[in-house]
């Protein structure tokens, strides 16, 4: 079941930003992630080392959520550690907000939220996105089936560019 939203507790860290900076909200902050195309999750791989790949996600219900097979390396990292930090953004110096995501991947199984979920995706990305619900996961037109992992935020991270700042969320 996906969290609630709820309101984190905001600071900004005046440390890391110009004297006129303000604290970004978490209202803008859930519009960026709503509206964000692309994501980079980081893993960890059995050694330590870091793995980090781009994919989509969505935002749904106060958690973002993201899929992949279950024979690739983020899926085999977390069946090992399930931490994880998933970032998006712009790729500008001088605009935009970028966002830090810090959680632990679930996964999800239950039946009518991965039919929320694939309808959510197709909604965002378009028919390309399409995805059938099958053996606990999304089934994709070739008849592999994905795993679909949620991430509710336990601490988020937003840096400003115009003018830069820094602003913590936790929940």
């Amino acid at each position: 079941m996906a969290p609630k939203e709820s309101e984190p507790r905001t600071e900004l860290d005046t440390r890391y930003g110009e004297p006129q900076a303000t604290a970004t909200s978490w209202q803008e902050a859930v519009a960026l992630l709503t509206s964000a195309e692309l994501f980079w999750l980081t893993t960890v791989r059995p050694e330590g080392r870091p793995h980090v790949t781009p994919l989509l996600a969505v935002w749904s219900d106060g958690a973002l959520y993201f899929c992949t097979g279950p024979e690739e390396r983020k899926s085999r990292n977390l069946a090992r550690n399930p931490e994880v930090i998933l970032t998006t953004g712009t790729n500008v110096l001088a605009g935009g907000c970028d966002l830090v995501v810090e959680g632990t991947a679930v996964r999800v199984t239950d039946e009518a939220r991965l039919m929320a979920l694939a309808r959510a995706w197709e909604a965002k990305y378009g028919a390309e996105w399409h995805f059938d619900v099958r053996d606990g996961g999304f089934a994709g037109d070739r008849g592999n089936v994905a795993e679909v992992h949620e991430v509710a935020p336990r601490t988020a991270f937003g840096f400003g560019k115009a003018p830069y700042s820094q602003t913590r969320w936790r929940f």
